[in-house]
């Protein structure tokens, strides 16, 4: 038990820490491909390093560790009941070690399990295969950011800029484009697609996660499914959308298409979006000693530097904010401004906005920066240290926001992907401003972070608290400004006119 526990331990730690090779290579690519010095390269360039130091580190990629889904493979005879207990003992040991964040959340009470166990929580899949001695096991860990993207189809329907999509070949590719569209910059594009053709409900979208657990770089072996997985990504990178929504030429890494058998009544169409923090891993063991015998998804060459430069490119025309700000400052912000944050800084997402509609803050919010984070934290001693602290999807926010930010003077905001019209519409009022941090990078900004000062709202777990940070040349661009004008707005426009031009039939 003991082998067993150790090689699904380092299992759990290397998938949330080290992205397989073929992601690497997609986002080598990626960054290879933009154009130097726009937005979307400048994020890229973040991306790379942060890839590169989770993995000298040991730290995790993204402050989301995900949901973890396991694919267990044994042969007849194996005691499934035992493995998945060494699974549960795994994931809380990699929660306790800072590896995996306590994501595991009641629905009823909005009470954190702390360690990542629940009910449901993980998801384990077992198989029987007639490889004696052996077992097989892979892992999935997919955030949250992404997977709200995720999206089922009934068609026929009328899909948003495409028209109407029927229940043929051509009418799937309009609900995959749609699929890469909605996601803007929510899902911390650029991502990747497993997608479900037919199919009930439920096991459309199991099916369509299912996807992800093959290799970028794999061929489909049906020659109609490949030639629309290569029409996809190929046609998503058409679109503008670009890093993070910041508009650009890569928003797509993979696009993989699996087909299940349907009911007449039914053809769902089925999208399940991961983001560039594609976290996949597996590994055989040793069915009597549960030691590893080899890794699955891992190449035997040593792991190469992604990054080209360190760290965010600086070009000498960042604006330095320190906390508390002033009015005036703020509205000379305008969109495309890359920032750097010193000073104090508050994090504040789900949880904190519902408590602020009916309670005052805990802290004095006037002139300051809420971000948007659920950090990876660990207790020393009487204080606390950050190790991931990567922002989350504000758009969740958008029903609190306009009232907190004229509430308590806030007079910056700060996520990823973006808020809507009534925030917006808040920023101008108010004068403040939105700063769009760059998704996923935990290990990045954790090293701006000088110091966690202090916690409130504990209660709510540790991911949803509000942490009291300080901060140093912490980089953000302002992407929503007091003038009222909104990047991802233009972003999202700009690519419903591209999309629109795709609606003549491709496929017979």
């Amino acid at each position: 038990m003991e082998k067993l526990h150790d090689s699904l331990l380092k299992l759990v730690v290397e998938t949330s820490t080290n992205l397989p090779p073929d992601v690497r290579r997609a986002m080598t690519r990626a960054l290879q491909t933009e154009e130097p010095g726009t937005r979307s390269s400048q994020a890229l360039q973040v991306i790379a390093s942060n890839i590169d130091m989770a993995a000298g580190c040991e730290g995790p990629i993204c402050q989301d560790t995900g949901w973890p889904t396991f694919l267990v493979k044994t042969p007849i005879g194996t005691d499934q009941m035992r493995f998945e207990e060494g699974i549960r003992r795994a994931i809380t040991e990699a929660t306790r070690r800072g590896k995996l964040r306590p994501n595991s959340v009641d629905p009823l009470s909005g009470k954190n399990s702390g360690d990542n166990l629940g009910p449901g929580t993980p998801t384990v899949h077992f198989s029987q295969w007639p490889n004696a001695g052996e077992i097989e096991v892979r892992l999935l860990l997919k955030g949250g950011g992404c997977e709200n993207k995720n999206i089922q189809y009934s068609v026929p329907m009328e899909i948003p800029n495409l028209g109407r999509a029927d229940r043929d070949l051509d009418g799937v590719r309009k609900c995959l484009l749609h699929a890469v569209w909605q996601a803007q910059g929510h899902g911390c594009s650029v991502g990747a697609i497993g997608v479900c053709i037919g199919g009930d409900r439920t096991s459309g979208y199991e099916h369509a996660k299912m996807q992800l657990f093959r290799t970028l770089d794999d061929v489909n072996t049906d020659p109609r499914l490949r030639e629309l997985e290569e029409y996809v990504l190929r046609t998503s990178n058409a679109l503008g959308i670009g890093t993070m929504g910041f508009g650009g030429g890569v928003t797509l890494i993979g696009c993989k298409i699996g087909v299940l058998n349907r009911l007449p009544a039914s053809f769902f169409v089925t999208v399940a979006y991961d983001c560039w923090a594609f976290r996949r891993l597996g590994a055989v063991l040793d069915a009597s000693s549960g030691a590893i015998k080899r890794w699955l998804y891992r190449d035997e060459a040593p792991v190469e530097p992604m990054a080209t430069r360190a760290g965010f490119p600086l070009t000498g025309r960042e604006i330095p904010l320190r906390p508390p700000l002033g009015e005036a400052d703020v509205r000379r912000l305008k969109v495309g401004d890359v920032i750097l944050i010193s000073g104090p800084m508050y994090t504040g997402r789900d949880a904190v906005h519902h408590h602020l509609m009916k309670h005052a803050p805990p802290v004095d919010l006037r002139g300051q920066i809420l971000y948007h984070c659920g950090p990876v934290v660990l207790k020393e001693g009487d204080g606390w240290r950050m190790t991931a602290a990567g922002p989350t999807t504000s758009s969740r926010e958008e029903p609190y926001e306009a009232d907190v930010i004229g509430r308590y003077g806030l007079r910056a905001v700060m996520g990823k992907g973006g808020m809507g019209p009534k925030t917006l519409a808040a920023l101008r009022e108010h004068g403040a401003v939105y700063l769009n941090a760059i998704g996923g990078a935990a290990q990045y900004y954790a090293r701006c972070i000088e110091a966690v000062e202090g916690v409130d709202l504990l209660e709510f777990g540790l991911p949803e608290a509000m942490w009291h940070l300080r901060v140093k040349d912490f980089p953000a661009i302002v992407t929503m400004d007091s003038a009222g004008h909104s990047l991802h707005a233009d972003v999202q426009a700009a690519s419903a006119e591209v999309l629109k031009t795709l609606a003549t039939p491709v496929f017979a």
